[in-house]
């Protein structure tokens, strides 16, 4: 029997080439966008997409042309989010056309593919062994969907990663050196230790770090029109990299999002000076 070092090349498998043939057709697709920014953290439930979202909507409110993609194929939350469950997918020019928000970002999120009552599912040939092709299976959905939407000419492309370490390094290994990452934390040791540990692997790879975004800083009291305190203060011991801002958590802002409906009165509130802030320092840490 053959052992997996006696096999010349793919072993007629056609693997190589079908590899190169979508990195092609990657490369074409994302050819009009001037920047990839990962927007990842190690950490759930640190609002990361929430986050995403309105922090491409202070960009775009700068008149830049901007992109989501939701990464996270197994809990994505951009298409609830952004108003855009159910759209409908049509052809464009030459690819498929992205399904857009009320103010003109394009979002693709597989949850307006797949309901909320269903989980994506890839079927395994191999028994016991389905998270190794599970991993397989959603990078090349990935790359599919990369190759095949149209995605036009942008300012910015924002990835919203699934949270995981290990998964954001993965990440950038597939989008490899072109891509800039943000990581998000909260203000709470639990939170910046895990965050920490990406800030450690992505540092040993060619990605670009711009730097972290702390997020519910204290929440936006509509009433008294002040921020509050959300954790114990204590000294932060930072993540030794540029912090990009400090975002307060917004109630109202939370329920516009489960309602996919923008909230009008964001720019004038400390949340909506906050993003535009951090969007302020991402652009200029951006080469």
């Amino acid at each position: 029997m053959k052992g997996y070092h006696d096999i010349a090349g793919d072993g007629g498998s056609r693997v190589l080439e079908q590899v190169v043939e979508q990195r092609a057709r990657i490369t074409d697709g994302l050819a009009g966008v001037r920047h990839l920014v990962a927007v990842g953290s190690g950490k759930g439930g640190v609002g990361k997409s929430t986050l995403t979202l309105h922090l491409a909507g202070a960009l775009r409110a700068r008149g830049l042309r901007v992109a989501i993609l939701d990464a996270d194929f197994n809990g994505p939350s951009q298409a609830r989010m952004a108003g855009v469950q159910g759209a409908l997918f049509v052809p464009g020019s030459h690819k498929v056309a992205l399904p857009r928000t009320a103010n003109g970002i394009g979002v693709f999120s597989m949850g307006s593919l797949v309901p909320e009552s269903e989980a994506l599912d890839f079927e395994s040939t191999a028994q016991g062994e389905s998270h190794t092709w599970r991993a397989t299976r959603e990078f090349a959905l990935l790359g599919e969907i990369l190759g095949s939407f149209e995605w036009g000419t942008l300012d910015l492309l924002m990835f919203d990663l699934p949270p995981g370490a290990e998964r954001t390094v993965q990440y950038a290994d597939f989008l490899g050196p072109r891509a800039s990452f943000v990581l998000v934390t909260i203000p709470s040791e639990v939170s910046l230790g895990v965050v920490a540990r990406s800030v450690a692997a992505l540092s040993k790879g060619p990605n670009r770090l711009l730097g972290y975004v702390e997020n519910m800083s204290g929440y936006y009291c509509r009433d008294c029109n002040a921020v509050k305190p959300l954790f114990a203060s204590g000294e932060s011991p930072g993540l030794g990299i540029p912090c990009l801002g400090t975002v307060p958590f917004d109630p109202e802002l939370a329920r516009h999002c489960d309602r996919g409906i923008p909230l009008e009165d964001l720019p004038g509130t400390p949340v909506g000076r906050a993003l535009d802030h951090v969007a302020q320092q991402l652009l200029d840490s951006l080469p």
